[in-house]
């Protein structure tokens, strides 16, 4: 994964509460304020991804507007907002991403990733949903899809995915047949 890029902890040498400069590292994912004694944790963000089939078990795919990763094939999905549940973040991603609206999911797995942005690595935890909408339903592109288009299952190559979890995510699901 990208271990040539610093921990996020790293980047922090003042405590975010007093500005003090006795910020030091307390274990491998939290640092420690000695003279205010706050602790800060670094702790993984929740972001999702969907599998979204239709009638005709073909996988909506997205091409990736932007960086990190511009120009791959991804999965509709991204971070999940505070005050958000999961299936809140997901079913606003679907929307944002395609105009689809979805009630019913079905959640498969998850994965650990580290997705690099402004030159940090951010921790996640990748939630991979499984959706189904009836064939012909409109989908557009929107937010970070570039386009979207219908493959079917045997034609998705994993290593045409350019995030890692996303990569990892699509091979698991092929080769499981979930």
């Amino acid at each position: 994964m990208h271990n040539d890029h610093q921990h996020p902890l790293q980047r922090f040498a003042f405590c975010p509460v007093c500005g003090s400069s006795a910020f030091r590292v307390n274990n491998f994912k939290s640092k420690h304020c000695d003279h205010c004694g706050f602790t800060y944790y670094a702790n993984p963000c929740s972001a999702t991804a969907a599998f979204i089939f239709d009638t005709d078990d073909r996988l909506l795919v997205a091409r990736r507007a932007k960086e990190p990763a511009r120009g791959t094939l991804d999965l509709v999905g991204g971070f999940v907002d505070m005050d958000e549940t999961v299936e809140e973040g997901m079913r606003r991603e679907i929307r944002e991403e395609t105009g689809l609206d979805v009630e019913h999911m079905e959640y498969l797995f998850s994965l650990p990733n580290r997705y690099l942005y402004s030159g940090m690595l951010i921790h996640t935890v990748d939630m991979f949903f499984r959706v189904r909408v009836p064939s012909g339903t409109p989908v557009h592109a929107d937010d970070d899809a570039a386009e979207l288009f219908w493959l079917p299952l045997n034609e998705v190559d994993a290593a045409l995915f350019g995030l890692d979890s996303i990569s990892r995510g699509v091979a698991r699901y092929c080769n499981s047949a979930i």
